[in-house]
């Protein structure tokens, strides 16, 4: 079994997902006591927003790549982010060490691109919904046809994001906040939806959508996994 490296703590709360899906997903395939091999280095989420807030990435860079070379040098097999928004830097963070980096938007694409589902809806942070190093890759790499909601609606996904689920808050109002803005872009014309933020698993499942959901937080955790029992298949 290789060993995962996890940067977490942007937020905690759904970095405990992933702890937490890995480590189901392990002893699932291989039952028993088994647990994931799995190093986390967690950072300070204030000082990740405020430099987000402030539009300071190459700081947040910084920050990113010292916490995957600490994961390698502490004998991690593999990095993951475990945070959507933070890919920004992915290839900043992927060229810093030797070892592999897998994507949260390849693995969630690829099981998009399975499914033979052409347009998608994706939620987010409004960093990730209106820039490019997400939405972007998702058209170039993998042909999908990217909608999000429009400005007014990216704002309340936004706020939601950072002042309730960052917390820990789970607000009924909010989900059907959520649930309305995704009956909206399916009527535009999404075939499915992204939960392109950790942390909206927290607050939306499939039982909420008559659409496709793609929870890329479990998408990543699970494809984790894939990775570091590859050798035992």
């Amino acid at each position: 079994m290789k060993t995962i490296g996890l940067i977490g703590g942007m937020s905690w709360e759904s970095s405990l997902l992933y702890y937490q899906i890995i480590n189901e997903t392990v002893k699932e395939r291989l039952g028993g006591h088994h647990s994931a091999k799995s190093l986390m280095y967690s950072v300070d989420f204030q000082e990740i927003k405020a430099l987000q807030e402030q539009g300071n990435w190459a700081e947040a860079t910084k920050i990113m790549v010292a916490s995957a070379q600490k994961l390698e040098r502490a004998g991690a097999d593999v990095i993951v982010i475990c945070t959507n928004t933070m890919h920004k830097m992915a290839r900043e963070v992927e060229e810093a060490v030797t070892i592999p980096f897998l994507h949260i938007a390849d693995a969630t694409a690829a099981e998009i691109v399975k499914n033979g589902i052409k347009r998608v809806a994706l939620l987010g942070t409004a960093f990730t919904m209106e820039q490019e190093f997400y939405k972007g890759r998702l058209t170039e790499k993998f042909g999908l046809e990217v909608i999000v909601p429009d400005k007014e609606e990216r704002k309340l996904v936004h706020d939601i994001i950072y002042q309730e689920l960052c917390l820990g808050v789970l607000n009924e109002a909010s989900k059907q906040i959520y649930v309305n803005i995704i009956d909206r872009l399916e009527k535009q014309g999404a075939e499915a939806v992204i939960l392109g933020c950790t942390e909206i698993t927290l607050l939306i499942s499939q039982k909420d959508s008559r659409i496709p959901v793609y929870d890329t937080t479990r998408i990543h955790a699970v494809r984790a996994v894939d990775f570091a029992l590859n050798d035992e298949k």
